[in-house]
């Protein structure tokens, strides 16, 4: 199977499992990047079924209203029984590295409201130290310098993504370099740099449930 049709396999296995987990009438958070796309591609014949969604990001937000489903601001929405969204790396304590499109920030707070985050990936994204992918971290302009000489500490090799501002109008310093063993202790440690949005460390809010795509089949994890 190509990686698409592994994406493809994941993205609908997610969307049964929002069919029997997410109560009719309820709100969807969805992610960000090939495999969530996927995963709206999937779920819009379903879409009658619930109130609405809450996107992670803009282009999110327009293939959904492409679907014809109804985007609803989270500020708007008191609950989200399911979460569903992709990783760039997870490891087997359902830690994940996320931000490779650059919606770390929204995508971390959906997730926070979710009451279940379904994590849907190909089997290359599980790991077992996170690291390999650049842990992006999400910057105020003015703090780009002070930020990247922070993370320097920490023992990360940080870089400017070239060209590139996120939704909220800031940075992304991609951080190279790091074998993360610890992973709650290090997203705590670089939220707590002044001038720090957030990072793509998943770890204080991991996934719930991984669907991951293998040759073999759909694997469940929770």
């Amino acid at each position: 199977m190509t990686q698409d049709e592994l994406k493809q396999a994941v993205a609908q296995a997610a969307a049964d499992y929002v069919a029997q987990h997410a109560p009719a009438g309820s709100v969807i958070g969805v992610g960000t990047g090939s495999t969530a796309n996927f995963f709206i591609d999937a779920l819009a014949p379903l879409k009658s079924k619930y109130r609405g969604a809450v996107a992670s990001s803009e282009a999110t937000r327009k293939r959904l209203e492409g679907h014809g489903f109804a985007v609803l601001d989270l500020n708007d929405v008191d609950d989200i029984p399911v979460y569903v969204d992709g990783a760039d790396e997870i490891d087997r304590g359902m830690h994940m590295i996320k931000g490779g499109g650059g919606a770390l920030t929204r995508e971390k707070i959906v997730a926070a409201v979710a009451k279940t985050f379904v994590c849907i990936a190909d089997g290359s994204k599980l790991v077992e130290t996170l690291g390999k992918f650049p842990l992006p971290v999400e910057v105020i302009p003015m703090a780009r310098a002070h930020v990247a000489r922070e993370l320097a500490k920490l023992g990360g090799e940080p870089v400017l993504r070239q060209g590139f501002t996120t939704d909220n109008g800031n940075l992304i310093l991609d951080v190279k370099g790091m074998a993360i063993t610890d992973p709650v202790g290090l997203e705590t440690r670089i939220n707590q740099i002044t001038g720090v949005v957030t990072n793509g460390l998943f770890a204080v809010r991991g996934a719930n449930v991984l669907l991951l795509g293998t040759p073999e089949g759909v694997q469940t994890f929770a």
